[in-house]
């Protein structure tokens, strides 16, 4: 049964003494200049990719469209649908106001953290693709400028064999020869012959042994012409994630990602100060108040928020500011399509920090084609100069691969 989530009842977004409508604000006075528009829809549409990606529209009464992408997962279409009156009728332009405005709106409905505000950051990356084609700039300069003119990529590899060191080292070296990547990742939550119990999380000595020798395997096998780093999605006990990262001391870990779970930050600072291997976090952490936490606590070497998850473009560039005190360098993780990708090569561009972006796509054949343009070159995607985010959806690609039952946009 088709369900109306746009007028959906709750009195906590009904009545709030923090109203940041336009409206209650009164910030309706005549712009001049072309920037007196008005948000008239928003719509999703998602798309099967390898991750199901929520892409988001942004319309208004200039004809002006903005394009944007919320984490993938089940319930953001309805909460952008939810939140669609709360920003209907107002500028575009005032893109933090609105931001904060859908958090305090849906407060009620968990905006401290989780899908609520991946929605919200859906909606936020397409107010900056419009902003910016309404101020005729690339989104990088709405966020200060930019510190360089392309950004590095790490590919996420995967192999029919992730088991075996000989084969990830394999797929190492052809993704660096052939494809041009200098930067890669892996993971080493993978099956070692060794396990007893899938949910204890503690690691025995053949399971270390086995991990170990991936990651000598690899980077003995790339040396110099890739930095590689391996991810742990957040599986294993504090003790054996310290064992673990001393087992790899030795080798040119360029990091160890997520060793343990996320809730705990006592055990992530214990796990990150008793290992010279740098240790990254951040994907499973929401909006810079959860990542000021982590970075101040010195609990993380390394930041990887992931922009259309943690609350968008903004968000991540106070994040990135935050870390930039403790001199933390920003690896953004990614799983998203061109659309979150560009986003987050905009904030890379715009911040000191900037280390990579990740690109989980590489075995997705039609990943490229969902836009009109380049994206990727040689592991490396040049900032854009065209408005916006500086791509256009190709929507005969959107169409084709759509969820099924998805209704493609207007």
């Amino acid at each position: 049964m088709s369900r109306d989530y746009e007028s959906l009842h709750d009195p906590n977004a009904e009545y709030t003494m923090r109203e940041l409508s336009a409206e209650t604000m009164g910030t309706t006075g005549t712009r001049g200049g072309g920037r007196d528009v008005e948000i008239t829809d928003v719509q999703t549409t998602m798309v099967d990719g390898n991750f199901p990606w929520t892409l988001v529209r942004v319309y208004t009464d200039a004809g002006v469209v903005g394009t944007g992408e919320a984490y993938w997962g089940a319930g953001v279409p309805e909460l952008i649908e939810r939140m669609k009156p709360f920003v209907v009728g107002e500028n575009p332009l005032d893109i933090d106001r609105l931001y904060e405005h859908l958090i305090q709106k849906m407060s009620g409905e968990g905006s401290i953290e989780g899908v609520t505000v991946t929605a919200i950051s859906g909606i936020e990356v397409a107010l900056h693709d419009l902003a910016g084609k309404i101020l005729d700039v690339p989104a990088y300069q709405l966020l200060g400028g930019k510190y360089r003119d392309e950004m590095r990529v790490y590919c996420d590899c995967h192999t029919e064999e992730e088991a075996d060191p000989e084969a990830c080292a394999d797929e190492a070296e052809r993704v660096v020869d052939e494809l041009g990547y200098d930067a890669l990742k892996f993971d080493l939550d993978v099956p070692s012959g060794f396990e007893k119990d899938r949910a204890n999380r503690h690691l025995r000595p053949g399971e270390i042994r086995h991990k170990a020798e991936i990651v000598e395997t690899v980077t003995e096998r790339v040396k110099d012409k890739a930095d590689v780093s391996f991810d742990c999605h957040w599986t294993f006990s504090g003790g054996s994630a310290k064992r673990l990262a001393d087992a790899i001391e030795e080798y040119d870990v360029w990091w160890l990602e997520d060793p343990v779970p996320p809730e705990n930050l006592e055990v992530q600072e214990e796990v990150t100060k008793n290992t010279v291997t740098p240790i990254a976090v951040g994907e499973n952490r929401y909006r810079v108040t959860e990542l000021r936490r982590l970075i101040e606590n010195q609990a993380v070497d390394i930041v990887a928020p992931d922009l259309p998850k943690v609350g968008g473009m903004r968000e991540t560039r106070k994040i990135a500011d935050v870390a930039n005190q403790y001199y933390v360098p920003v690896a953004m993780h990614n799983v998203a399509s061109p659309i979150a990708t560009m986003a987050a090569t905009h904030v890379g561009a715009a911040i000191p920090n900037s280390l990579a972006i990740e690109y989980h796509s590489y075995e997705l054949g039609w990943w490229e084609d969902l836009v009109e343009e380049d994206v990727i070159e040689d592991g490396y995607i040049e900032v854009p100069e065209k408005p916006g985010l500086g791509l256009t959806l190709d929507m005969d690609t959107v169409e084709e691969h759509m969820v099924e039952g998805e209704t493609l946009f207007d």
